[in-house]
């Protein structure tokens, strides 16, 4: 068996093009998953019955469903069911929205139903509403107690994108496979994606560690 490691130099640009669209999908989903799992945290918390169903359901559903499933299920089943047709970018970032902001959810209303009760009872004692209360008092301090969790799912999120070449969104995993296929190095380019993934993984698994050593909360 002979290797010719030179095919990776040759399309260096293809694989970081898709190296950066994996980091630009995983910072989108995030943006859009976080203020999503906040939305759904306090809807499940709410004394709306309607809104703590509709959170309940919505949650449920995502959360045990493969991310695979969903992402062909917006890709192929929603335009066949109510003719509503994503590109593949676009049904990317929805299933991925839909899949972490589920796990976000149950992340921030785990965080917020740890803070002490009487700490919102002495915010309302001193005249705040209960608005005012949650979102000066509680939530600032169930951000400190989610922050190492929501580190740990940016992680994961980081290599579930991969899952999205599926559909050809251009990422690193498709990029790769694709020149795979044009090239036929099967081991240099799946050396190749492995290397690029570890090289942006690294990092940022051990941030994730610093983040659990300064921030994590120890009753």
């Amino acid at each position: 068996m002979t290797f010719d490691w030179s095919v990776i130099w040759t399309h260096r640009q293809a694989l970081l093009e898709g190296a950066a669209l994996t980091v630009g999908l995983t910072v989108l989903t995030m943006l859009l998953a976080v203020p999503g799992g906040i939305a759904l945290a306090l809807m499940r918390l709410s004394s709306n019955k309607l809104l703590q169903s509709a959170s309940l359901a919505f949650v449920e559903f995502f959360r045990n469903l493969p991310l695979i499933l969903v992402i062909y299920w917006v890709f192929y089943v929603m335009p066949m069911a109510v003719e509503l047709q994503f590109s593949p970018l676009a049904t990317a970032v929805v299933a991925l929205v839909l899949n972490v902001s589920a796990y976000n959810a149950e992340t921030f209303r785990a965080g917020i139903n740890s803070i002490r009760k009487g700490q919102l009872e002495a915010a309302l004692a001193i005249g705040m509403s209960r608005r005012q209360a949650m979102f000066k008092v509680v939530i600032p301090q169930a951000a400190r107690r989610i922050l190492p969790v929501i580190a740990s799912t940016w992680v994961s999120l980081f290599k579930d994108t991969s899952l999205v070449s599926v559909i050809a969104v251009a990422d690193l995993a498709y990029t790769a496979m694709q020149v795979r296929a044009q090239t036929f190095r099967v081991l240099e380019m799946l050396t190749a994606m492995a290397a690029l993934y570890w090289l942006m993984g690294y990092p940022q698994a051990k941030l994730v560690d610093w983040i659990h050593r300064k921030y994590g909360v120890k009753e």
